[in-house]
């Protein structure tokens, strides 16, 4: 799959966010290596510490399916501002990558990095 329908398709997911306290409606698209993509949307909840975000809702339904092998992770967030991953879900995505490429993007700017940026020297079980 190419970048920008990997793009759309967080974009369009990100249209089924739950965010009544922020406003700030966040989709990811992560694709495995299989060639499946999973979404996930931020599901916020009045228990602030209770609520979900895009990154760990698609990483966890992709695991629940059996997919454990990640191919790029993309995160849109439906603002002028850019927002990267939490340090959370920066954890969760180290747990299965330690160089993923991740792409995040806003109605105005793109950036591309990968989790070895966002988490140096991220906690990992020795393997």
């Amino acid at each position: 799959m190419d970048k920008k329908e990997l793009m759309e398709i967080a974009k369009k997911a990100s249209v089924n966010a739950y965010a009544p306290f922020s406003n700030f409606k966040l989709g990811a698209a992560l694709e495995t290596e299989s060639g499946k993509v999973f979404t996930g949307v931020n599901v916020e909840n009045s228990s602030y510490g209770l609520t979900n975000c895009a990154e760990r809702t698609a990483i966890f339904k992709a695991v629940s399916e059996g997919e454990r092998k990640f191919k790029r992770l993309v995160i849109y967030v439906d603002s002028d501002k850019l927002f990267p991953p939490c340090g959370a879900c920066r954890q969760v995505i180290s747990e299965f990558s330690n160089d993923l490429p991740i792409i995040i993007f806003s109605n105005k700017d793109v950036v591309e990095t990968n989790i070895n940026e966002l988490l140096p020297m991220s906690f990992q079980l020795d393997t």
